[in-house]
């Protein structure tokens, strides 16, 4: 069978020529996944994810057309998907780690990250030399960078 006799026979719902169509291209979407995904564990979730979507929307796909073009963009969106997930748990992570911090460190550390002001407005604002603000920003820094590592095992 050919490609377009293969996705034919899928759009059709033909599970022996899904198998095949697995069989040709997963390496293809493997490779590709990996180069924006370091967890092996995950590249092969998003192999599994893409050709479940490949299955689910099988009658969409037009057997004419360039099914590695379709393949690329679903593999691109699930990709996608996977890292802005990511982030925002990364993200969720280190917000909690910054409540974390003591409420003065904290206050610093947010006004030079969230509102981007410079150690010499923060220090005016909360009436402290500059060196402080620095300490404080330094420390809140090496706090958060001791505690990463535990998430980023914990993700991993």
């Amino acid at each position: 069978m050919d490609e377009t006799e293969i996705l034919t026979e899928v759009k059709a719902g033909n599970t022996i020529a899904f198998e095949r169509l697995y069989d040709c291209y997963w390496l293809k979407v493997y490779n590709f996944a990996q180069l924006c995904i370091t967890s092996s564990f995950e590249v092969s979730e998003v192999v599994q994810d893409v050709f479940v979507k490949v299955w689910e929307s099988r009658e969409m796909f037009d057997e004419t057309k360039n099914f590695d073009g379709f393949l690329f963009i679903i593999t691109r969106n699930i990709i996608f998907n996977y890292s802005r997930r990511h982030f925002y748990e990364l993200k969720s992570y280190i917000d909690k780690l910054i409540e974390q911090l003591p409420p003065q460190r904290r206050r610093i550390f947010k006004m030079s990250r969230e509102q981007h002001l410079t150690n010499k407005e923060i220090a005016e604002r909360c009436a402290v030399s500059e060196k402080a603000i620095e300490r404080q920003i330094t420390m809140a820094l090496k706090f958060l960078r001791d505690n990463l590592p535990m998430f980023i095992v914990f993700m991993g």
